[in-house]
């Protein structure tokens, strides 16, 4: 652990360096890249450094221990001994933690997918439900919601709506939502008072930067065409809808949205680089071990992750066995309970491993 914690604070010291070189201030990317990567070590150093200083002191309180004669002086020494010696403890543990492998993407804005899957009717009204219980706890963090494109359901709820949340650390929140959400509930259509299961599906994608992925215009096919609308003045005659179409993964991106093409593409193009980094990640996913796969799940859209049960007033996430009996607060936004146990399940596996590693 220790080798490893002398190398991150070197690595450290060598951007102290190079953030000082005129070429690399000189250079935007570079500059922007060094930057981030000593802030997010920062904390991991300074307390490396705490550690050993008080490593030191350790010592020299030591040396005294053995060396003081008169018994009030050695009571003393003996009480700070004890003291820097519980200050080591908790500065090694703090230190393990900190050396978890941090998600790259967690202080990212989030895109997310939300579409009614089996259910008929009922799992569209159920995606309006989980679109509407991620954007009140979105309002709770201070977070701003823009909806990109949304296809409404005519009995209620959405078809489909993908959205992005924008706000620091918005994707380490919303990161564990992929997967398939169940639902058990009498349909308001249904006469009989029947308990009726529908699923909808949820894709969380972090917003992915120019710098983050690299996408050619020649890779990319643009088709332009009149967007659809429900008739009278809202029908957009102009070709302002936009399809990408991504030729290397076939990954293909619709957007209607606005009455601007311009703003179109804009909109089609970030949620089209999401997707295609997404694509790579999942690929190179399928190539590691399953057993160093975090223990809250694989991120596999199929996997139902998810229960919200009206009848019992019950949520069940089965990735963690979590059962809480306040789904009439859940589904007004306060995911907190839920979202919190994910992180520490997700941290308590990556800590295992990286003891297994030590």
């Amino acid at each position: 652990m220790f080798d490893r914690l002398q190398a991150v604070e070197d690595r450290y010291e060598r951007l102290t360096e190079l953030l000082s070189d005129p070429d690399i201030v000189n250079d935007n990317k570079k500059l922007r890249e060094y930057s981030k990567e000593q802030s997010d070590i920062q904390e991991t150093v300074d307390a490396y450094r705490e550690y050993k200083s008080v490593k030191e002191q350790l010592v020299d309180t030591r040396e005294m221990l053995d060396s003081e004669k008169d018994p009030d002086m050695h009571e003393m020494v003996k009480e700070e001994f004890n003291m820097l010696k519980d200050q080591q403890e908790e500065l090694e543990e703090r230190l393990r933690i900190l050396l978890i492998p941090k998600d790259p993407n967690d202080n990212k804005n989030v895109i997310m997918e939300i579409r009614g899957a089996a259910g008929g009717d009922e799992a569209n009204i159920f995606a309006g439900d989980l679109f509407r219980m991620y954007s009140r706890y979105a309002e709770t963090q201070g977070w701003k919601i823009d909806i990109m494109e949304a296809t409404p359901n005519p009995m209620g709820g959405y078809k489909e709506v993908i959205f992005m949340i924008n706000g620091q650390g918005a994707y380490s929140k919303f990161k564990f939502e992929n997967g398939a959400h169940r639902v058990q509930r009498v349909p308001a259509t249904e006469s009989q008072g029947r308990i009726h299961t529908s699923t909808s599906t949820v894709a969380c994608l972090p917003e992915v930067e120019e710098v983050d992925v690299e996408i050619h215009e020649k890779d990319i096919r643009v088709d332009t065409f009149a967007s659809s609308g429900a008739g009278g003045q809202s029908v957009n005659t102009t070709m302002s809808a936009v399809r990408m179409t991504h030729l290397p993964t076939g990954v293909v991106v619709s957007m209607q949205d606005e009455r601007s093409q311009i703003k179109n593409r804009e909109k089609a193009m970030k949620i089209l680089r999401a997707r295609v980094a997404d694509k790579y990640m999942q690929e190179a996913q399928k190539e590691i071990d399953a057993t160093r796969k975090s223990a809250v799940g694989s991120g596999d859209r199929s996997e139902r992750i998810r229960t919200y049960n009206y009848p019992q007033n019950r949520v069940t996430d089965h990735r963690i066995g979590l059962t809480i009996q306040k789904l009439d607060q859940i589904v007004e936004g306060r995911l907190d309970e839920i979202i919190d146990a994910l992180i520490l399940e997700e941290q308590a596996s990556k800590l295992e491993r990286l003891n297994d590693d030590l």
